[in-house]
């Protein structure tokens, strides 16, 4: 067959290079599309996703996403013509438009509630074959296909993951040393509109309460603010989840990342107005421990429970933790390998 792989943000790089690495296992020829995100293609260069076709760059009005969407559908749909794919696998909507206009079936990998996302139902869905979905949603579209798992567990389960300890040389920290992970996003998704995160006041607040108790170590989607240039990342993007399964803690606004930490075993908390609205967190949260959400305006309550987990051993809280992960793990499954058999298989869904 002919897959492509359309990718529109670099958590869409981790979530699908397994699958990718899979099918050309299997002799099948696989082709990417990418938009002009520096981390996203550095990524695929990394995990060999290559060569690609470049989309250009992305918007962040509503307008001009709608206009990109239209250009991009414009360039995917001659890439697929011209060469025969079967199959386009993505997180967005463009491969969804291109597969009413070709023989190709376009497969959504899609781990957001519909509630929060009303554009991708009302354009996305309804195209498309099928939307792979963690089974704690419950989706509007009868395309959905339900899975035991998450996004985050397609490329950190231990089937597929497991920490490179050559990361804390990479990183300068000391063994043993113990340390703290902090992510701050843009919010500029189609979905962000209106949405807030952590504010400048509260980032300084919590990098203050961290440093007393170890190094701490910040990630931004957007440029770092000056105040924290000291603690930026010191590892490639590609070594990110390894530095962060070491970590002691994850604090920040993102939720990919807040995911992340959490299937890893390693306590997270964030702060944004999507707190207490998407069934995935909510899972990781109520049925299994591993990680805590709050709004804006329960910042002190926030701040308050950390203060709670520094007074802990930090060896007694990585215990706990990694034994509620191994609870989550007993209860879910591979996700990559579900993914696989269906897109092998696509032919007894038609």
């Amino acid at each position: 067959m002919n897959i492509l792989i359309d990718i529109g943000h670099p958590g869409h790089v981790h979530l699908l290079h397994g699958v990718a690495e899979e099918m050309k296992k299997q002799r099948h020829n696989v082709f990417y599309s990418v938009r002009d995100i520096p981390v996203a293609k550095r990524l695929m260069e990394h995990y060999g996703m290559t060569p690609w076709v470049d989309l250009g760059g992305k918007k962040d009005s509503l307008a001009g996403k709608a206009r990109t969407v239209l250009h991009q559908d414009i360039q995917l749909l001659e890439f697929v013509k011209r060469n025969h794919i079967d199959i386009g696998l993505s997180s967005g909507i463009v491969l969804s438009h291109v597969s009413k206009l070709t023989s190709m079936k376009a497969f959504m990998f899609d781990d957001d509630d519909d509630a929060a996302e009303p554009l991708i139902v009302k354009y996305g869905h309804p195209l498309t074959d099928i939307v792979f979905t963690p089974d704690c949603i419950h989706r509007k579209t009868k395309r959905a296909i339900y899975y035991a798992g998450t996004h985050e567990l397609a490329y950190l389960h231990p089937n597929r993951f497991s920490p490179s300890h050559s990361v804390l040389q990479h990183a300068g920290i000391q063994e043993g040393e113990r340390f703290f992970t902090m992510r701050f996003v843009a919010l500029k998704g189609h979905h962000d509109v209106g949405q807030q995160g952590l504010t400048l006041e509260q980032k300084k607040a919590l990098l203050d309460l961290l440093k007393p108790h170890g190094r701490v170590i910040i990630t931004s989607e957007r440029a770092i603010e000056p105040e924290f240039e000291a603690y930026r990342l010191p590892v490639p993007p590609e070594e990110i989840h390894s530095l962060m399964a070491y970590s002691s803690m994850f604090l920040g606004d993102s939720q990919t990342m807040t995911s992340e930490a959490a299937v890893l075993g390693v306590p997270a908390l964030k702060c944004n107005t999507f707190a207490g609205r998407l069934s995935v967190p909510n899972m990781l949260e109520n049925k299994y421990g591993l990680c805590y959400a709050y709004q804006p305006q329960q910042f002190d309550e926030m701040y308050h429970h950390i203060e709670q987990l520094l007074a802990h051993d930090p060896e007694e809280l990585k215990t706990e933790w990694q034994a509620k992960r191994q609870r989550m793990l007993s209860e879910m499954i591979d996700p990559t390998d579900f993914f696989v058999n269906h897109i092998e298989n696509h032919e007894s869904l038609s």
